[in-house]
Formats: structure tokens, C-alpha cells, sequence
């Protein structure tokens, strides 16, 4: 059987990255990587679909234990993906998709080279600015830190693999499932082509 795809989908807050992944987990053979934090949980996540909800001992046993595949703290909480789910669904012919920040992103491309990068930007900051005043959860300071922080990311793009822009959210999912389509096509001709030689990818 062959192994499942891994796709890391990044872009700035605002930029409806949840969204799209919630679309591309409803069209089809995909499995979206749940994250853990030590944050609290708010009102209505749920712990194992949100996050992972963990005690920061907890957290910590997982990086000394070397089974978070990335992770980082923001504001003095930990956020990271759990390793163990993620290799277990690949080895299962299921594709994967990671929603994180670049700074996980690449240390994930180097763990993982097979990996594929796709990047969602925002129509342009006009856009993204008005997204994160309209869905009221920042002040207007955090809605300040979002957007500086956004300048950093986007300059982190052309380091993905493909660039994909939400303007319209219908041709932004389909636009990215025709790419994970012609990656896993790809990636199973690949592995077609090593059975014939009697090799493992």
C-alpha cells in the first residue's frame, strides 16, 4: 500500500486558512492533523478535534520524548503537532494536512522532504485587515500584532512549493485540491515505478 501525502497549508491570520481546510476535509480523502496546546480551552472546542488539550508537563514529556514533530510558545502557551498520529495516517495511504505557521512548516519540510508547502495569501491587506475586524475576536492592538506578523509570513512564501490566493473561497479549495490531486498522482506513479524495480520508497 502506498504512503499518504503530507500537505502543510500556511498563510497569515485572516487569510481563511481553517476554512479552506475544513472544505478540503469535507471533498475527500484527507485527514486534518489536529494540534496540541496548553492553552485553555474556550467555549465550544473540543478537546482531540480543536486541539489536543494538554498540561504543560504533559507538553513537555512529548518534546524531551522527541514526539512532537514541531512546536513552539506563544504567550506562554506551547503549540505543536503531535508526531505519532501523523505517521500513523501517512503509513495508512491517508493524506495529511498540517495547518501551522511557516517556523513549523520548515521544520517539518526538513524532518519530512516529502512534504509538500502551499501558501494562502489574502487579496491584499486591505482584505485581510477588514477579515480580522469583522470576525471581533482581536482588539485592535492584536489585530495590529496579526498584521505586523503577516509581513513576516508573507515574505516566508516563496519558500513553499505553491502560492495559492483566497480571493474567492470556491476556486481557492479547488485550486489547491487539483494540486494535492496531481501531487498524490505523482507520488503514486512514483511508487508504482519502485514495485516494478522491487524497491521501497
Amino acid at each position: 500500500m502506498s504512503k499518504g501525502a503530507l500537505f502543510i497549508i500556511s498563510g497569515p491570520s485572516g487569510t481563511g486558512k481553517g476554512t479552506v481546510c475544513s472544505e478540503l476535509i469535507r471533498q475527500g480523502n484527507v485527514f486534518l492533523s489536529v494540534s496540541a496546546t496548553t492553552r485553555d480551552r474556550r467555549l465550544n472546542e473540543v478537546d482531540g478535534e480543536t486541539y489536543h488539550f494538554l498540561t504543560k508537563t504533559e507538553f513537555e514529556k512529548l518534546i524531551a520524548d522527541g514526539e512532537m514533530l514541531e512546536w513552539a510558545s506563544y504567550n506562554g502557551n506551547y503549540y505543536g503537532t503531535p508526531k505519532a498520529a501523523v505517521e500513523k495516517t501517512l503509513a495508512e495511504g491517508r493524506n495529511v494536512i498540517l495547518e501551522i505557521e511557516p517556523q513549523g512548516a520548515f521544520i517539518v519540510k526538513e524532518k519530512m522532504p516529502e512534504a509538500t508547502l502551499i501558501f494562502i495569501l489574502p487579496p491584499s491587506m486591505k482584505v485581510l485587515r477588514e477579515r480580522l475586524v469583522t470576525r471581533g475576536r482581536e482588539t485592535d492592538e492584536q489585530i495590529k500584532e496579526r498584521l505586523d506578523a503577516a509581513a513576516w509570513e508573507l515574505e516566508q512564501a516563496a519558500k513553499y512549493n505553491y502560492i495559492v490566493e483566497n480571493d474567492d473561497l470556491a476556486e481557492c479549495v479547488d485550486e489547491i485540491s487539483a494540486i494535492m490531486t496531481s501531487v498524490v498522482n505523482m507520488k503514486n506513479k512514483v511508487y508504482k515505478l519502485f514495485d516494478e524495480l522491487g524497491k521501497e520508497v
